[in-house]
């Protein structure tokens, strides 16, 4: 069942019934009413006169939510901030599940991210980022297995970017893990990365890294062709 329309049918909701539903109210007035049928089948012991709708169609509620955020905030007990979540660039805000036409269940993956610095002086390709502190970045599940990293692993024909983040240091990574930490607030502008090189692959290889937690002074990049562009590592 792709489409909302087909679990409709399935709950016994004939076309005609189901076209109703393009209005958000005809919502509030079909299923209530079914879910207390059910919790009076079940035998459920509720005070029904006490019950109400919770959203702003009920303008009594929507005046008391109104009313206890505006104390709330008076009081400095609430404020504005940012949370991990999905989030459409395209839109400017973030995708709830039902607000996404594929991806329903999907939630935020928290990555660690590894900083391998490039070890000076810099290789050719990088000649041109001299002066900084250049890392290549990778995003792990497993930080725990950096105790045992013995290189870095590139795919020499992926494109990666560089570009400097408000530490003043300057990453390398894919454009799309470039993108996911400029909306969390690693660039200097949100949203955006100030490109200073773009790089294949195979530019890096045999680039000379030193990592955190290995027991090696220096490590190296080496090919993996089994990386994939669209994931949130190098």
């Amino acid at each position: 069942m792709t489409y909302q329309w087909d679990i409709m049918r399935s709950l016994g909701i004939n076309d005609h019934d189901i076209r109703k539903f393009t209005d958000p109210q005809h919502w509030l007035e079909y299923f209530p009413p079914l879910a207390k049928e059910d919790l009076k089948s079940l035998g459920v012991r509720v005070d029904w006169r006490r019950s109400f709708i919770t959203t702003d169609a009920n303008p009594y509620y929507d005046s008391f939510v109104r009313w206890q955020f505006t104390k709330l905030k008076e009081r400095k007990k609430i404020k504005f901030g940012k949370r991990h979540t999905i989030f459409s660039p395209l839109e400017g805000q973030p995708s709830m599940d039902h607000d996404r036409a594929t991806g329903e269940g999907v939630g935020p993956q928290e990555y660690t991210l590894i900083k391998m610095k490039v070890v000076e002086p810099l290789p050719k390709s990088l000649s041109s980022l001299a002066g900084h502190l250049v890392f290549l970045v990778a995003a792990t599940l497993r930080p725990e297995t950096m105790y045992g990293q013995t290189n870095c692993w590139l795919h020499p024909d992926i494109n990666y970017i560089a570009f400097p983040v408000k530490t003043g240091e300057v990453f390398i990574s894919t454009t799309r893990a470039a993108l996911n930490m400029a909306y969390q607030d690693f660039t200097s502008e949100y949203g955006k990365t100030q490109v200073l090189l773009h790089l294949k692959g195979e530019e890096l290889m045999g680039v000379a890294l030193k990592a955190p937690l290995t027991s090696y002074d220096v490590i190296y990049t080496l090919p993996m062709l089994t990386i994939k562009e669209d994931k949130g590592h190098i």
